[in-house]
């Protein structure tokens, strides 16, 4: 049985000064919109396309209250949970697509 997968995930910019969550049912996909710009907003006007941080789930609630509640953490919230799971702040994509 086929179970969907939901996601929260944060990019940054190269220079790591920004931070954005988001949600996507198709990761990949969703980051490499972002990565083409194809994402109009705050995510191509500040050029965020750095994947640095995401999460997994099965129930969709769950997920958009994860990104609720990311997104209404602090900055330095968000920071710590990004050095803990990827201290290198590595573009994850690079990772997803092999």
């Amino acid at each position: 049985m086929y179970s969907e997968q939901f996601y929260v995930y944060i990019l940054t910019n190269q220079r790591q000064t920004v931070l954005y969550t988001g949600f996507a049912k198709d990761l990949i996909k969703r980051v490499w919109e972002h990565k083409q710009h194809i994402v109009k907003g705050f995510t191509k006007k500040y050029n965020v396309d750095k994947l640095v941080y995401y999460e997994v789930f099965e129930d969709m609630n769950a997920a958009l209250e994860r990104e609720k509640q990311i997104k209404g953490g602090s900055r330095q919230k968000k920071l710590d949970l990004i050095d803990k799971t990827n201290p290198a702040w590595e573009d994850l994509y690079n990772k997803l697509i092999i």
